[in-house]
């Protein structure tokens, strides 16, 4: 594994020939941009890098009837022009009053829980939207996360939110493949962005038994990275995730 992040985390594995979304995100330093490019980040690698490029990420700093206008014919497998038009809405009018990183850490600063801040932009999200409701919409936000009769957080019971903890990834890792632009959360705390690459990775090389697909499993896996780097234990999400894509093993 240690092997692999030398040749994975590097610029290089990001082109058109390698297609991940992260090679548009990194064009940007705005967190609200990286974010749409984390939340559409869904199916085929190739198809979500030709929709993200063909977006145009200035519309957030631009009129809502600017934005109604430009994406009114723009959809993506399960968003419709609605849902497009009202997460470009949405992050215009977070932009204009907050960063992500001050929402995300102010729940997350309480316990270091990046389980709760997840949780506290996705509420602040349907709040600006105006509690927006579509199949398609809530598809790409996600739902907030289900908690316990005391209000903890579940771990049974929850998806793994893949795209948020990519989107984490992003953020909060510094190297030559993550963009490091949020400098208040700990790396240690990140938990794994689990696909179904990296899901069955784990199983063959015998990082996870469990074999339900959910949340509980991504926190599986993420403590017994640990073992190998307790600061960065997601510095190998990438590394599981290409050996899946490439069929390695």
């Amino acid at each position: 594994m240690d092997k692999e992040i030398l040749c994975r985390n590097c610029a290089d594995e990001l082109s058109y020939e390698k297609p991940d979304p992260l090679l548009v995100a990194s064009r940007f330093k705005d967190e609200y941009i990286i974010l749409l490019c984390a939340l559409f980040a869904y199916g085929k690698a190739s198809l979500i890098v030709k929709f993200l490029d063909s977006l145009d990420f200035s519309l957030l700093d631009e009129n809502e009837e600017k934005i109604d206008k430009e994406l009114d014919k723009f959809y993506y497998r399960f968003q419709n022009a609605q849902d497009v038009k009202t997460i470009f809405k949405t992050f215009r009018k977070m932009k204009q009053e907050n960063s992500l990183e001050e929402i995300f850490f102010k729940a997350y600063k309480k316990e270091n829980n990046v389980l709760e801040g997840l949780d506290f932009l996705i509420e602040t999200i349907y709040k600006y939207s105006n509690n927006y409701t579509s199949q398609g919409f809530t598809f790409l936000v996600s739902n907030r996360l289900k908690r316990d009769v005391k209000g903890k957080i579940k771990e049974l019971g929850n998806a793994p939110y893949k795209r948020w903890h990519m989107f984490f990834r992003w953020m909060v890792r510094d190297d030559n493949l993550d963009l490091g632009l949020w400098k208040g959360i700990d790396k240690k705390d990140l938990i794994l962005p689990l696909d179904t690459h990296t899901f069955k990775v784990s199983q063959k090389l015998g990082l996870l038994t469990r074999k339900t697909y959910d949340l509980k499993s991504a926190l599986l896996i993420t403590q017994k990275l640990k073992d190998f780097d307790i600061n960065d234990p997601i510095k190998y999400d990438f590394a599981l995730y290409r050996i899946g894509q490439e069929k390695i093993i």
